[in-house]
């Protein structure tokens, strides 16, 4: 199945394949799976919202982002110089290149996020960012039924796979490398504390409950003063 997007032109809804973008991406992106990319976006939601009319965060509404026009978000005032530069659209190809990593694609970006390593990471979350749109594109929306995924043993880095590994990596890794976030080893009290001051000197979005409680306690149990799971 190709991705195809919608245009209204002389009210006949087209079908058509933007001439800027990579045939051969955008084949994988109709066979990406949005139901695992909106998991993605987990690393993303700290800084952005996606839904529509939502508000800007440290970073940008990404409602409508694929083949939106950069540095054009409604509402959001931010922008670097260098993303203005930038210019063009948000393509899916640009996005993959940005997405893969951010500060080498443009310069001096105010983002901090490292990037995803992964294609089918950014496959994915391209795929789902596709859904969120006033036009969305129509790609593969992942099959209810199908088999849990196997987690692999390095899919949360050098963080130790156990409840809250998932969501600690999803938030702490989009600004930070696991070592950064595992070589702490504080009480719970300092993990709460040092949350607090992510957010009120970092800027950092607050994390919503159930996940900052799960995070705090996996810390806690797996990075505390003694550092049972310390990186070698």
């Amino acid at each position: 199945m190709k991705v195809m997007f919608t245009a209204l032109f002389g009210g006949v809804l087209l079908c058509t394949y933007p001439a800027f973008a990579n045939e051969t991406l955008l084949d994988k992106i109709a066979a990406a799976d949005t139901k695992k990319g909106e998991k993605v976006f987990k690393k993303c939601a700290a800084c952005h919202t996606v839904e529509k009319g939502g508000k800007a965060k440290i970073g940008p509404n990404l409602w409508g982002i694929l083949n939106k026009d950069v540095a054009s978000s409604e509402g959001y005032t931010k922008y670097s110089k260098s993303m203005k530069n930038y210019g063009g659209v948000w393509s899916a190809e640009r996005l993959n290149a940005f997405l893969k990593k951010p500060k080498s694609e443009v310069k001096k970006t105010k983002m901090t996020f490292a990037g995803l390593k992964k294609e089918k990471d950014r496959l994915n979350l391209i795929a789902f960012l596709a859904t969120q749109s006033d036009s969305p594109v129509a790609i593969n929306t992942g099959s209810k039924s199908a088999e849990p995924e196997s987690v692999s043993a390095d899919e949360y880095g050098l963080l130790i796979n156990k409840p809250g590994a998932e969501e600690t990596f999803n938030y702490c890794t989009a600004c930070h490398s696991e070592r950064i976030v595992a070589q702490q080893g504080l009480t719970e009290t300092g993990w709460e504390e040092l949350l607090e001051w992510m957010v009120d000197e970092q800027e950092m979005e607050p994390i919503d409950e159930p996940d900052r409680s799960l995070i705090i306690k996996y810390l806690t149990e797996n990075y505390n003063l003694d550092r049972p799971n310390f990186p070698k």
